[in-house]
């Protein structure tokens, strides 16, 4: 059955509006991962170019269908493969995608295509370290259940990869070798965040 944008809730939307926040006023956006397309049309929404790329055809096709015609260009490809120009894009974001794909790899790829001056924004998925991150597993659970008294879940269509290969301290550091500076940050279920904006030696262009 279909649910209206504005109706759904899950532990990835939750996230979406710190993404869209993130890449404000750019105006070439790349959605990695775009699934059916949610954040993307979000995204579009406040003004931006965007283009979605995602491997799974039928998140794609679902993608097409939700979307305006010639609205946002949707792209059914491997991120790490298709042949994109360097510094294509002012603007990239990422959700619960980067646990699909080679961390290494996705990140330097991420930093790649994107300008200087451009931002990169990821929510993505790690795994507990325990017992160190018992009090976070805690947290989660906890506010989970209280959303969920008020929230019905909305089950997305795209695959599902579990459990994710690193830990969160693990992503971290990888992270931070790639993008130096990043700015990292662990959130309540089962998240964390990335926000990077790659250095422009030019400065702010008038």
């Amino acid at each position: 059955m279909y649910v209206p944008d504005a109706e759904r809730w899950n532990h990835n939307i939750e996230y979406h509006p710190l993404l869209a926040a993130a890449v404000a006023g750019a105006r070439n956006v790349l959605d990695v991962g775009c699934g059916e397309g949610m954040l993307a049309r979000r995204i579009r929404r406040d003004g931006a170019a965007v283009t979605g790329i995602d491997p799974d055809a039928r998140s794609i096709e679902l993608a097409r269908d939700q979307s305006g015609a010639d609205d946002i260009t949707y792209l059914r490809a491997d991120f790490l493969e298709h042949p994109f120009e360097p510094e294509s894009f002012d603007g990239m974001v990422s959700v619960a995608a980067l646990h699909h794909m080679d961390t290494v790899k996705a990140l330097t790829r991420m930093r790649e295509l994107l300008r200087p001056g451009g931002t990169l924004a990821v929510v993505g998925m790690a795994r507990n370290d325990f017992p160190a991150d018992l009090p976070w597993e805690a947290a989660a659970l906890l506010t989970s259940f209280k959303d969920r008294l008020f929230r019905a879940q909305w089950a997305h269509p795209s695959p599902v990869v579990w459990p994710p290969p690193h830990t969160y301290a693990e992503t971290r550091r990888t992270a931070a070798e790639i993008l130096p500076g990043v700015r990292y940050r662990r959130h309540v279920l089962w998240r964390f965040s990335l926000v990077w904006t790659r250095p422009n030696p030019a400065g702010p262009q008038g």
